[in-house]
């Protein structure tokens, strides 16, 4: 494995998992009242983009880190429209 790689592996680790905390918290408590609608709604179709890229690119860290990404983000994203 080359140093590109490994460094696509370290931040797909580190951004993704920084996100599931408050991604966890919020499924557990349904608690979106901290979130702009509109953020998440960038930030997913975001989220989409790069997991579309990632495949297209066929760049395996991209993929793996965007797809849990997306995954949390549209679970959040529905319970705030949900229960809003």
């Amino acid at each position: 494995m080359d140093l590109i790689a490994i460094t696509g592996i370290i931040a797909a680790v580190c951004t993704t998992s920084s996100f599931l905390p408050q991604a966890i918290k919020t499924i557990r408590t349904r608690d979106t009242s901290g979130i702009s609608v509109h953020m998440y709604l960038v930030f997913t179709f975001g989220t989409a983009m790069w997991l579309t890229y990632g495949i297209l690119s066929a760049n395996t860290p991209v993929i793996a880190a965007n797809a849990v990404t997306l995954v949390f983000a549209l679970i959040i994203l529905g319970y705030k429209i949900r229960y809003k």
